[in-house]
């Protein structure tokens, strides 16, 4: 039986079967005999996720510009779907033209969350690709990975031929030149990997050797061949003006997650917050100017029909001329029906402003990011916020009509105190008691809701704690059950992340190339979807690590020495790792460091990596 066929059989069993139809409005399909490379973009989630990444979109766009190349579209199937495959012995194929995984020449996964890791695996065996780099042949695609979580990659260096480290809009296209370069010499495929190495920002884990100590730590990471970098440094895209960007994004015909327009105002952190990976990693902070935005908004709004254009960044309401920004927006679409929304806020009440100028229409529930409970934890961890600073912004909020805020904390963060997470129950008792006064005069004190939720921290490599040991199970749980009791007004709801799911998240985040042994045992075990709380399995992740006799205690509850060589050490970020010990002893000592949009706080990333915050907006940096 054809595939056709079989997907005509297969897809009324199964929920969603949208997800895997494709035909989807402004999909590019080109001819697959004509066109010389072959890329699929591969997720390692449902459809539903992986549509609405924007790295994704912005990829599919820029390959499938290039006459040479086509990029198609690969998504993990739910379970349903992926038991219907296999029964009927259907490959994992691509939405545009469904072929299978393995006849693409490169396929590339975007590594956005460490539990997504046995999804790779899943789908590289249900489209007939060797799971390790090792056994693949000439008759096999490159394994190539991206994304956030590429920055430690040596937990998937077996199953990765290479890796593309930092922004991909210009590294991409270098690879692709560099495959078709090596297509024509007719070379092998050690031969292909060896040039890929000399691209700057690509990582070929095959040719480097690590070794280690007696006492389980990375003694060195060596390259194996004259010609390969001893450090990888990350690539960055200088101007966002002159960089590619999508007018038009695939739209999907059925629900899925963040689907809207996003319009990428800006790149990176200046905040320097020593929890956050990427306030570090996607360094220096990069802004487009007001003109193009609106540009590339007209044009997006034109060839989708959405209805929403989100301000996408890690902190938008740092965006310079962001007053002005939403102001246009608001004059042209305002009357449209189509919605502008922040999905990041500085807490302060120029936030407030910016959120009440846009949500007159629509009010949902702003969300705030305190982080820690007390001073002394925010001063620990570099949030550069004050009690004051929420209870302001609350108060702006619930006294421009408001009714419903939500909190974000984490709990397990490194020196936190049993004192520290009363200190989450006493702020929003606050903010409550707020509320209440505010919204009561207007006779609305019983719409007055505070929504609560508390991660648990995890460190990652490349910041200020990628040195500290993660709390334990018993702590963590500890810290739950103590929040519960103290949160029990009706008025106040609760949620928290799993913690066994924490831990293995903080497990793989710091690995080194044998937590890889851990990942492949656990798939093997059944692992997959790890993402999904009805499917993640704790027992069978604590199986894997038995079975490989790794303890992932020596990666996630140990406290690192500054002096020992990390496994992503070879991965340079351009921050340098002298800066993130001083924030590491400065953290400890509950000492602030400022934003260094306010003065050069000598990170090194600027001079290693001959770039610049880069400030195109018509406003400045303010607090007010």
């Amino acid at each position: 039986m054809d595939q056709a066929k079989l997907l005509d059989l297969i897809l009324p069993s199964v929920a969603k079967p949208g997800r895997y139809t494709g035909n989807e409005w402004n999909i590019i399909r080109k001819d697959w005999e004509t066109t010389a490379v072959k890329f699929a973009l591969a997720f390692p989630d449902i459809y539903d996720v992986g549509m609405g990444h924007l790295g994704y979109k912005i990829l599919y766009s820029l390959l499938n510009r290039r006459e040479d190349t086509l990029a198609e579209r690969v998504y993990a199937p739910w379970v349903d779907m992926e038991d219907r495959m296999r029964e009927h012995g259907l490959p994992l194929f691509s939405l545009e033209t469904r072929h299978g995984l393995s006849e693409f020449d490169l396929v590339g996964f975007t590594l956005q969350y460490e539990l997504s890791y046995t999804n790779i695996l899943n789908m590289l065996d249900l489209g007939g690709i060797p799971l390790l780099a090792a056994q693949r042949s000439a008759s096999h695609p490159f394994v190539v990975g991206g994304g956030p979580c590429a920055f430690n990659p040596e937990p998937l260096a077996a199953f990765f031929d290479l890796f593309v480290i930092g922004d991909g809009e210009e590294a991409i296209v270098d690879l692709v030149d560099c495959y078709i370069h090596w297509q024509g010499q007719k070379g092998s495929r050690s031969e292909f990997l060896l040039e890929a190495a000399t691209i700057p920002g690509v990582y070929v884990p095959a040719l480097y050797e690590v070794t280690y100590k007696d006492d389980g730590t990375v003694q060195a990471v060596t390259p194996t061949l004259p010609g390969v970098p001893a450090r990888v440094k990350k690539r960055v895209v200088q101007d966002l003006n002159g960089a590619f960007y999508p007018e038009d994004f695939v739209v999907p015909y059925v629900e899925v997650i963040h689907d809207r327009i996003m319009l990428e105002v800006m790149r990176g952190c200046t905040r320097g917050c020593r929890f956050c990976q990427a306030g570090m990693i996607y360094r220096p902070a990069r802004e487009r100017s007001r003109k193009l935005l609106l540009k590339q908004a007209e044009a997006l709004v034109a060839n989708t029909g959405y209805e929403e254009i989100s301000l996408a960044s890690l902190s938008t309401s740092d965006y310079g001329d962001i007053r002005d920004l939403i102001q246009d927006l608001m004059g042209q679409y305002g009357d449209c029906g189509i919605a502008i929304s922040l999905p990041s806020l500085r807490l302060d009440s120029f936030s407030v402003g910016l959120a009440d100028q846009i949500q007159k229409q629509r009010r949902t529930s702003l969300t705030f990011a305190p982080e820690a409970g007390t001073q002394r934890l925010r001063d620990a961890i570099n949030k550069n916020v004050t009690e004051a600073d929420l209870l302001s912004a609350a108060e702006a909020a619930f006294a421009a009509g408001w009714d419903a805020i939500k909190l974000y904390f984490m709990i397990g963060l490194p020196t936190e105190t049993l004192e520290d997470v009363a200190g989450i129950a006493e702020l929003t008792q606050k903010v409550l008691r707020l509320g209440r006064q505010i919204r009561g005069r207007e006779g609305k004190v019983g719409r007055v809701k505070v929504s609560v939720s508390v991660g648990s921290f995890v460190p990652k490599s490349h910041t200020p704690f990628q040195w500290t040991a993660q709390a334990s199970r018993a702590e963590l749980l500890e810290r739950q059950r103590y929040l519960r009791k103290l949160l029990s007004d009706r008025s106040i709801s609760f949620s928290w992340t799993d913690v066994e799911r924490s831990l293995l998240e903080a497990v793989i985040a710091r690995g080194d190339r044998r937590i890889g042994e851990v990942i492949l045992a656990a798939w093997q075990g059944g692992c997959k979807l790890d993402t999904w709380s009805e499917h993640f399995s704790d027992d069978q992740w604590s199986q894997a690590f038995a079975a490989t006799g790794i303890d992932p205690h020596f990666y996630g509850l140990r406290l690192r020495d500054p002096g020992e060589i990390l496994p992503w050490d070879h991965i340079e970020t351009g921050v340098s790792k002298a800066f993130l010990l001083q924030e590491w002893i400065r953290a400890q000592q509950g000492q602030l460091t400022p934003d260094c949009r306010l003065g050069c706080t000598d990170c090194g990333l600027c001079p290693e990596l001959g770039v610049s915050n880069v400030w195109v907006g018509g406003g400045s940096y303010s607090e007010d």
